[in-house]
């Protein structure tokens, strides 16, 4: 082989190698530059409106959330109750549902079951949030209605249960890759001592990946306060505060994409739904660097 042959060919590696470098380093750094942008963006449409016609008192304590009346108000306490009403009753749901399919997934089902179960919960992360609405309004609004006795099923019951069974899919694979994490040693140790398949789970298992399975719940919860179409349609989309699961409650989520719409771009109604953004993107924020930070615990182990 010719020498100079040889070197252009190192000298193209060396090339193909720098730009592969490159790729990756942007495609890394780009989550960070959208998050920033986001947060830059959203900030500045509703800053004006902080800065100037905010009443944090009003907005943090008042359930009047009258932005087109004459003498407009914009109290928030009912749109984070009805946000926080459904995302708890979601996790309500949605935990025992989640950490109970990762534990069979991850400790008893074995070879195509497992794999099965597995592609089961991906396809279900799949289907549309709009979807999940539909069946919100045309399958667990009867439901609820005639097993309960009530005249609308549209509520906290309804958006719960959806927006558990749409956040089940991501926590189910996080505890299940948690579980798994745990080291077969630990597991084969308890066996040795005479411990029984429920008591290695139990005292050795669940303890070990206690920081991940906290980390599912918690992206769980971010899931939650994040998502908007279901719980539009399943939610009934009223301003209240809740007393039982069968109210009707409006989330912070669902009168952004409700509103925003229909309002004048710069006007106080326009700087009151991003300022609802900001609060919505830093609790989310405030969710997930929480989780990041226990996996981050973990990984350190």
């Amino acid at each position: 082989m010719d020498p100079r042959d040889a070197m252009d060919r190192r000298d193209l590696a060396w090339y193909v190698d720098r730009v592969a470098q490159a790729l990756v380093f942007v495609g890394g750094i780009s989550a960070i530059i959208f998050i920033l942008g986001i947060f830059v963006f959203v900030t500045k449409e509703g800053l004006d409106f902080v800065l100037g016609s905010l009443n944090l008192g009003e907005f943090f304590t008042s359930i009047a959330w009258r932005p087109t009346s004459n003498n407009p108000t914009y109290g928030a306490l009912a749109l984070m109750v009805g946000t926080a009403s459904v995302t708890g009753f979601a996790m309500l749901f949605s935990v025992p549902l989640s950490l109970g399919a990762a534990l069979y997934i991850g400790e008893f089902a074995t070879g195509k079951t497992r794999e099965a179960l597995k592609i089961l919960v991906e396809m279900l992360a799949a289907i549309p949030s709009v979807v999940w609405g539909f069946v919100g309004m045309s399958i667990m609004n009867p439901l609820i209605i005639e097993t309960f006795d009530v005249p609308v099923g549209l509520g906290v019951l309804n958006a719960g249960l959806i927006l558990g069974l749409m956040a089940a899919p991501i926590m189910t694979t996080i505890a299940e890759d948690a579980l798994k994490a745990v080291p077969d040693t630990y597991r084969e140790a308890a066996e040795a001592l005479g411990a029984t398949r429920w008591e290695v789970i139990l005292k050795v298992v669940i303890p070990a990946s206690k920081n991940g399975l906290l980390a599912a719940v918690l992206l769980g919860v971010g899931r939650g306060f994040g998502e908007t179409m279901a719980v539009l349609m399943a939610s009934g989309h009223a301003i209240n505060l809740p007393t039982s699961p069968f109210d009707s409650v409006r989330a912070l989520t669902a009168t952004i994409a409700a509103e925003l719409g229909d309002t004048v771009y710069g006007s106080s109604h326009y700087g009151a739904l991003f300022t609802l953004g900001i609060f919505l993107f830093l609790v989310t924020f405030i969710v997930n660097l929480t989780a990041d930070v226990v996996v981050r615990g973990i990984r350190k182990k």
